[in-house]
């Protein structure tokens, strides 16, 4: 018998990658994997929830999928992740092709949702989200070989007034150290050279279970195994950031000296709105405490504008922090309004137009401090993994850039090399974003 092809859709963030990848291992002992959703029989679209552009990309890319059981193989459509979680109801109202729906959680069940439609054809709503536990378990990469997401914990206990991620995802719950460190030794004998750190808010990593924040005992004990080459640290909340995280990326070769700390804003009024625990003073000593403690680090973070309420003045501090504290790399977006959440509800919204605005003048100010970073880099030498070829420039990233959100190294090279491999390249060039090279044999400065 001829086995049932599955194909997936993965929308949103990294941790919604993560649940993907577990879904597709799942899949793989029972079904066939297909990545042309033309031969697929089943497709799974797994969805973002977040703000209204992600949940917009959900719906449209819900109904395009919809399309295939009409005109292709497709018999059964499934949907899961954060918008299935957040509107179980209104989505199997609305579109009455789904099949299956699952929330965040309880990915082990998902074969059986499709044997049990296969046998009887009847539909069914999983979206129990259940928060003591986290998925876990054998994935398949969907990112090149070479690097890998590894999730610490799932859920958050933050409750940012602008977000719905604690009603969707749950309340913060750590993994055993013990097991993040075994799925890290498999994917690095699978090929991993790099390592991604992600949760809600890992600086928190551990407080649940062990009583106090462990996350830099993890990054020592993850440091140490074998064969790994860089460890990244994302989404770490300024005002957790202890002495001890610090000196664990400081003092550990293999841990990228690259943070990613969303700060959202930095005018006391706005983040006192939003729900966060940190002030302006407390934000600029953890980049000061940091940038003294590991002098060559890499700070990103995301910011938030136009949320309710905010003036002139407080943009124009915000504007002024980019200009004067110049972080490597920064995100900016405009405030989504998102029902059931406490700034929905806060006066005065900003108008859409205003937001616009204030995102072209933040980005401008960040391209500016962007390009002046770069140029400072000329004539320093980086080791690069390697990611591909555009006609004949070969590109990859540095210690110093996380796939997918941050810039690219472009260099000309006349030895072998392949994707995957980690060279040494001397830059030449700094743009806005991007850094222009030149391999060269001696190590990395």
């Amino acid at each position: 018998m001829e086995k049932i092809k599955v194909g997936i859709v993965s929308l949103g963030c990294d941790k919604n990658r993560l649940d993907s990848e577990q879904m597709l291992s799942n899949i793989n002992a029972e079904y066939l994997i297909v990545n042309n959703p033309e031969e697929a029989n089943v497709i799974i679209v797994n969805t973002c929830g977040f703000i209204e552009a992600a949940k917009e990309e959900s719906i449209n890319t819900i109904l395009e999928m919809a399309d295939y059981k009409k005109n292709f193989q497709c018999s059964i459509l499934v949907v899961t992740g954060c918008l299935g979680q957040r509107y179980k109801k209104e989505l199997m109202e609305l579109i009455p092709e789904i099949d299956i729906l699952m929330g965040v959680n309880d990915y082990k069940q998902l074969n059986n949702l499709i044997n049990k439609f296969l046998e009887n054809g009847q539909k069914s709503i999983n979206c129990n989200n259940s928060t003591n536990d986290i998925d876990e378990g054998d994935r398949i990469l969907t990112t090149a070989s070479y690097y890998a997401y590894l999730r610490i914990a799932e859920g958050c206990d933050n409750y940012c007034t602008y977000c719905i991620i604690p009603k969707i995802r749950g309340s913060y719950r750590s993994r055993k150290m013990e097991s993040i460190i075994l799925e890290a030794e498999k994917l690095i004998k699978s090929g991993v050279k790099e390592l991604l750190l992600v949760a809600q808010d890992t600086t928190l990593y551990g407080i649940d279970i062990y009583g106090q924040k462990s996350l830099s005992l993890l990054i020592n004990k993850l440091s140490a195994l074998k064969d790994l080459k860089w460890l990244r640290i994302l989404y770490c909340y300024p005002e957790e950031i202890t002495d001890e995280l610090i000196d664990a990326i400081a003092n550990n070769k293999v841990v990228c000296k690259y943070l990613d700390i969303p700060i959202q804003h930095i005018n006391d009024e706005v983040l006192k709105r939003m729900g966060r625990r940190g002030r302006k003073k407390d934000i600029v000593s953890t980049i000061e405490k940091l940038r003294a403690k590991v002098p060559e680090i890499v700070l990103r973070t995301s910011l938030i504008v136009g949320f309710p309420g905010e003036t002139d003045e407080e943009f124009n501090e915000l504007k002024d922090f980019v200009n004067t504290i110049k972080l490597d790399k920064v995100g900016v977006f405009k405030y989504s309004e998102e029902e059931d959440t406490p700034a929905a509800l806060m006066a005065p919204q900003i108008t859409e137009e205003i937001k616009v605005l204030r995102e072209k003048e933040i980005m401008l100010i960040q391209m500016k401090v962007s390009k002046e970073i770069n140029k400072n880099k000329i004539g320093k030498v980086y080791d690069v993994l390697v990611e591909g070829k555009k006609e004949d420039m070969w590109f990859g990233r540095s210690r110093e850039m996380s796939p997918q959100i941050d810039g690219l190294i472009y260099f000309s090279c006349n030895k072998l090399i392949t994707i995957g491999d980690i060279i040494y390249v001397k830059i030449t060039d700094g743009l806005e974003y991007d850094l222009k090279g030149v391999v060269v044999d001696e190590p990395c400065q």
